[in-house]
């Protein structure tokens, strides 16, 4: 089965984990390591997160790369 990448559904589970440990852009961006613009436009679906980008922000929610995509791929099958 194949899964059509989407920023939008990327952006979605950063921002909602994100939220969810009450943490602010400036906050996360800080923990991942990642500019808080850049972190801004992964969230709105505007910026194409490279896999090195998601390994860090799966790192800065304490979770592994593979839990993360596995989200970002359930976001996409509740959205098709």
């Amino acid at each position: 089965m194949m899964i059509e990448f989407s920023n939008y559904a990327v952006g979605k589970v950063v921002r909602k984990l994100r939220k969810e440990r009450g943490l602010s852009q400036e906050i996360f961006s800080g923990l991942a390591g990642i500019a808080r613009s850049h972190l801004s436009m992964i969230e709105s679906g505007d910026k194409h997160a490279n896999f090195e980008t998601l390994w860090k922000i799966a790192n800065a929610f304490k979770i592994l790369p593979h839990e993360l995509v596995k989200l970002i791929e359930e976001e996409i099958d509740n959205n098709n």
